[in-house]
């Protein structure tokens, strides 16, 4: 149904509103939210060597930034989650809001496995490298696969792990092709796949923008793949379920409005 000119000129205002809203109240406030959670995660550290209290003050900091950002998000399918916990967790990347509100509804320690660039930023890559996390160094094959076996090693040691097997943001809000590395972790250790799909974080925050658009957002846990028997052969195999996992998912719900 198409639009009468006044309800057009209303959603322009509001949309202008929310622009100013952004550039003036809700980026200052994220700003001084992560500044200040990151100097509390960094004191923590100081004699919390596990990283638990930093996931703490991590998860703190995601249920602030969310409500700065006047976007509840709704956990659907905690069923799903496996026990023990222990498995690697492969989500869509829409947004960089994506992270908080992972860590603002994940019911459980995890570890992030993120692009080692994100380690050079100011408090946050602070606290990423004091509260055990593990960077990804794309730099070379070598680099790329050592940093796979830390990953390996975290899971083997009880650790979950959260991953974006795209490699980036998604610029269209589509899923883009994902990489194996995730599979790859999970079959080695293995652990379940776990497939993730959020939704409503590309129109809160798409790539290339800088103001919000506040709305309702869904973390949709899928169900878990298993990983008991399969080799690193089956990595290949094993990113296309997911991926197709995550793609239907993503359609179902975001077709639905959400």
């Amino acid at each position: 149904m198409s639009l009468s000119p006044p309800q057009i000129h209303e959603q322009v205002a509001t949309r202008a509103s929310l622009r100013w809203l952004s550039y003036l109240l809700f980026i200052p406030l994220m700003a001084l939210a992560t500044i200040s959670f990151g100097c509390v995660s960094l004191l923590t550290s100081v004699w919390d060597r596990s990283g638990r209290q930093q996931h703490a003050v991590a998860r703190a900091w995601a249920g602030v930034m969310l409500k700065i950002g006047l976007s509840p998000v709704t956990l659907v399918g905690a069923e799903n989650l496996p026990w023990p916990r222990t498995a690697v967790y492969a989500a869509n990347h829409l947004s960089y809001m994506d992270t908080p509100v992972l860590f603002a509804r994940l019911p459980f320690q995890f570890r992030i496995l993120a692009k080692s660039g994100l380690w050079k930023v100011p408090f946050i890559g602070w606290h990423l490298r004091r509260s055990g996390q593990v960077a990804v160094d794309q730099s070379s094959a070598r680099s790329s696969i050592a940093s796979l076996g830390v990953g390996v090693s975290a899971l083997k040691s009880g650790i979950p792990l959260v991953i974006f097997p795209e490699g980036g943001r998604s610029a269209t809000g589509g899923t883009q092709s994902f990489l194996s590395g995730g599979a790859f972790m999970a079959i080695r250790a293995q652990v379940p796949l776990v497939p993730i799909t959020l939704v409503g974080t590309y129109e809160l925050l798409p790539i290339h923008a800088y103001h919000l658009r506040p709305r309702p957002l869904l973390v949709v846990i899928g169900e878990p793949m298993p990983t008991r028997g399969m080799t690193t052969r089956d990595a290949d195999a094993l990113t296309q379920r997911a991926f197709d996992a995550i793609t239907r998912t993503y359609l179902h719900y975001a077709g639905d409005g959400v």
